[in-house]
């Protein structure tokens, strides 16, 4: 798995993930066993060997991929790109059997085309296989079996191989195709920071296709989210398949079947509720959680307290717009009445929502959903006024 001599320093990663998650995957990392977590925008850096590798494509719930370092290298042209992953050993790390896509991101380079450093980076890597083998991997866009990630800062490149394969968030459970929910990292991000334990009722009155609900479930029952997929790293050359039945045996141990969660599910649109319904039968996890058709205006709260989480639809259209506005304060006044004794979270979108719900939010967290600008806000429901005496600013 590494480009250095067996014995050598622990080997570099970066796992990228939503913007706004960071803090939590790093914490997250140093539970699996991460060494020297470094946060940076985007995603964290950490240290640690071939099994806290696999460990982590296994068990992270936030991150969207591990990338293995291979080097960093000081550049200020395209040649200077081609030296550096010309040099790296790729013979050594996969079989030029195997099809390959190169992806390249830059900040602040001042290279002109990131194709063309691409191009670069992907002839650096098929003429070492060509000198080595006298063959070079095929290349694949769509599906490949092995991709290389190149990242330009000003003055320094770091070139990294994908050890995941497929984005982590993909968790392989044969999702309902006609849903569009929130990433499942992101999903699982927005339990790890509402503070939700599994000890504790769970409640996501808008449901959807029931994302927040498989990420909820499969934490209570120590269900390790890659159980089901394969990764990239079974393809690569140094593969220890001893190691990788070590770390899915430990997953097996934690795997706790019989423990029987209170989490809860519903919304207004029965075709809904019945996409969540397969999703969570598709994961094995049905049982786990209770489904119904309500609206969230009607909604009796199932337990005296519990953690409130929902991502509420919100409009792209004008007239989507002018209905949450009319939607908003209803569903304060309904929060009010009806859940006193809840710890309410709602994340969106729209940052309209704190003014027009008529609810004073005790936190907002900046989250990004792919590029678009969102808020986790916290609403506490406890007795007395919850509306705020002068509205919030949107922020």
């Amino acid at each position: 798995m590494s480009a250095s001599a067996p014995g050598s320093a622990p080997l570099a990663f970066f796992a990228p993930c939503p913007r706004g998650l960071e803090a939590a995957l790093a914490a997250e990392l140093s539970r699996l066993g991460a060494a020297d977590t470094a946060i940076a925008p985007g995603g964290v850096s950490f240290r640690g060997n071939q099994q806290l590798c696999y460990r982590v494509n296994l068990w992270s719930r936030l991150a969207s991929r591990v990338l293995l370092l291979l080097g960093s290298f000081p550049y200020r042209d395209e040649q200077d790109v081609y030296a550096a992953a010309r040099g790296l050993p790729w013979p050594e790390l996969f079989d030029p059997a195997l099809t390959l896509r190169v992806n390249v991101a830059a900040i602040g380079s001042p290279l002109r085309s990131l194709e063309f450093a691409t191009l670069r980076i992907k002839d650096a890597v098929c003429d070492a296989f060509r000198a080595a083998r006298g063959v070079r991997p095929s290349v694949d866009t769509v599906q490949p079996q092995v991709r290389v990630h190149a990242f330009l800062e000003a003055l320094r490149l770091q070139v990294y191989l994908d050890t995941s394969g497929d984005a982590l968030f993909k968790r392989g459970l044969g999702r309902d195709a006609g849903e569009a929910p929130l990433k499942e990292n992101l999903a699982a991000g927005l339990l790890e920071l509402s503070g939700w334990d599994p000890t504790q009722p769970l409640l996501d009155p808008m449901c959807g296709g029931g994302t927040l609900l498989v990420e909820a479930a499969q934490r209570a029952l120590g269900v390790a989210p890659g159980a089901r997929r394969r990764f990239a790293f079974e393809r690569l050359a140094d593969f220890s398949a001893a190691t990788w039945a070590e770390v899915k045996g430990e997953a097996a141990e934690a795997h706790k079947p019989d423990f029987v969660p209170l989490i809860f599910g519903a919304d207004l649109l029965g075709a809904q509720v019945e996409a969540a319904r397969r999703n969570l039968r598709a994961a094995g996890l049905e049982g786990a959680v209770q489904l119904k058709q309500a609206n969230v205006l009607e909604v009796s709260p199932p337990t005296p307290s519990g953690v409130m989480l929902t991502n509420p639809p919100y409009g792209v259209r004008l007239s989507e717009q002018e209905e949450l506005a009319a939607f908003y304060p209803r569903l304060g006044d309904a929060l009010k009445a009806r859940f006193t004794g809840w710890n309410g979270w709602i994340f969106t979108a729209d940052l309209r929502l704190p003014k027009l719900i008529g609810l004073r939010p005790a936190a907002r967290i900046v989250l990004f959903n792919g590029p678009l600008e969102c808020r986790l806000y916290q609403f506490p429901l406890v007795r007395g006024s919850l509306r705020p005496k002068t509205p919030d600013a949107v922020a």
